[in-house]
């Protein structure tokens, strides 16, 4: 495994699995078709995004591509990708100490303090897949949210190892927020005597999936996977008491929509860039 990858891998595997479950729960209860929501773009190999307009989808911009990706079983051509102007990835350097020590304080606070989101232009409207609405209010604190992804699997006890396969199947399950202020909203993986029944966190793969909370009438977008916090893992990601964090779209609202009506923001990066960018988590 290449240093560049590792990098990508521990900025958000310990970050963002297709979901790691509860080891007390059948995996078949956490198992979800395709219809449970359709607004899932799947980015080639690993990774995901939400479509959020006909022709925007929203990820996290570690995970961004701008490869063809599928929504509702259809490839889709990407038109170009813009990134937030204060996305960050961590230096080599800072890896190495962390790896070399396992303290990854400075790895977090440089990840904290990054704006990990980017947008995604389609060439042609999506028709047949309505965008989901995005969660404006700002009320996400102490709220039961939906996490989905189709990453790598394992469960609370065993956690999961960086080589398994990062694209399975879907699944769905549930956490509650536990701080969102700012760019972010976080939750923990709880042990089974603290847990919801279909409690379960993400890792590798899952990145750009959505983090939906419920209303009166529909489950909207809080916000797309991002990382979770390596301290927490104990040297191994998805096991119990790892702390993910999430974009917080209440946050964002103005951008997206800046860039989304052709208006940016001053200093936003719109770009097209001619190659993929980092891999997902």
């Amino acid at each position: 495994m290449s240093r560049f990858l590792l990098l990508t891998l521990l900025a958000v595997s310990f970050g963002a699995s297709a979901i790691v479950i509860r080891d007390d729960v059948d995996d078949a209860k956490y198992r979800v078709p395709a219809s449970e929501f359709p607004a899932l773009a799947d980015l080639h190999g690993e990774g995901h995004g939400v479509l959020i307009a006909p022709r925007w989808v929203v990820t996290a911009a570690h995970a961004a591509q701008i490869r063809q990706i599928t929504i509702n079983g259809i490839p889709r051509d990407v038109k170009r990708l813009v990134l937030h102007p204060g996305h960050k990835m961590p230096s080599q350097r800072l890896l190495d100490q962390a790896l070399a020590t396992w303290d990854w304080t400075l790895f977090r606070v440089l990840l904290a303090s990054s704006d990990d989101i980017a947008l995604i232009e389609l060439t042609e409207p999506v028709t047949d897949v309505a965008p989901a609405a995005i969660n404006k209010s700002g009320d996400e604190f102490d709220q039961v949210v939906k996490i989905m992804g189709k990453g790598a699997t394992g469960n609370g006890v065993t956690g999961y190892e960086f080589s398994d396969s990062h694209r399975t199947e879907l699944r769905r399950a549930y956490n509650k927020i536990t701080s969102a202020d700012g760019r972010w909203l976080c939750y923990i993986f709880d042990k089974p005597s603290d847990a919801l029944p279909l409690e379960g966190g993400s890792g590798s793969g899952d990145s750009g999936g959505p983090i939906l909370i419920q209303t009166e009438k529909d489950w909207i977008l809080a916000g797309p996977t991002s990382w979770s916090d390596p301290q927490s893992a104990i040297r191994t990601p998805g096991r119990y008491g790892q702390i993910s964090c999430n974009v917080r779209l209440s946050h964002y609202s103005d951008w997206i929509e800046s860039i989304i009506s052709g208006q940016p923001q001053a200093g936003a990066n719109n770009s097209f860039k001619p190659t993929p960018l980092r891999g997902a988590a």
